[in-house]
């Protein structure tokens, strides 16, 4: 994945691992045709899933000394939340008491420290290259994936939320972020 990455992005092709994050956080936020880094890749837009499933990818192939882990991190995610970070329109899909998620991030070693990447949302803040990026999710519980993240990701939604509200959010979501 690293090498159509650096061409799709435009980045030189001795691309730091900085620019490389950077090029993935820049990928609009919306959900590919089908939930999988290459299809994020083909349509240059992605979710937290899709887009840390191929900045995972990218990183184990340029800089695997990274060992870049993905996390999935199951939160509660309040109408104030939402307000606060992507606006009223988001808020208006959240329940008033809330709604359960799971979100994905990306652990990485650097410098023999765990740092964490949250590459979703471009409007948030970028990386400084050395540093933890905050996670986009609220306060939660983390898990690490295994072998099989999409799976695990699978088996905490199902546990956790509910498809229809989690669905009208992530449409609502959408859409006030392409505004922004």
């Amino acid at each position: 994945m690293l090498d159509p990455l650096i061409d799709r992005a435009a980045l030189p092709a001795d691309a730091s691992l900085a620019q490389v994050v950077d090029a993935v956080h820049r990928i609009p936020f919306g959900p590919p045709s089908a939930p999988s880094a290459q299809a994020t890749l083909d349509e240059w837009r992605g979710t937290g899933t899709t887009k840390h499933e191929l900045l995972a990818a990218a990183l184990q192939r340029g800089w695997p000394q990274t060992r870049p882990t993905l996390v999935h991190r199951v939160h509660r995610c309040t109408p104030e939340h939402a307000r606060e970070r992507f606006g009223d329109e988001a808020a208006a899909a959240v329940p008033e008491d809330g709604l359960w998620d799971v979100h994905r991030y990306l652990l990485v070693e650097l410098g023999g420290e765990r740092v964490v990447l949250d590459v979703t949302y471009p409007s948030m803040p970028g990386w400084d290259g050395s540093s933890s990026m905050e996670v986009a999710a609220g306060e939660g519980t983390d898990h690490e994936a295994g072998p099989d993240p999409d799976r695990e990701l699978r088996v905490l939604e199902a546990a956790h939320c509910d498809p229809r509200s989690r669905q009208s959010f992530v449409t609502a979501l959408t859409a006030s972020l392409a505004s922004v």
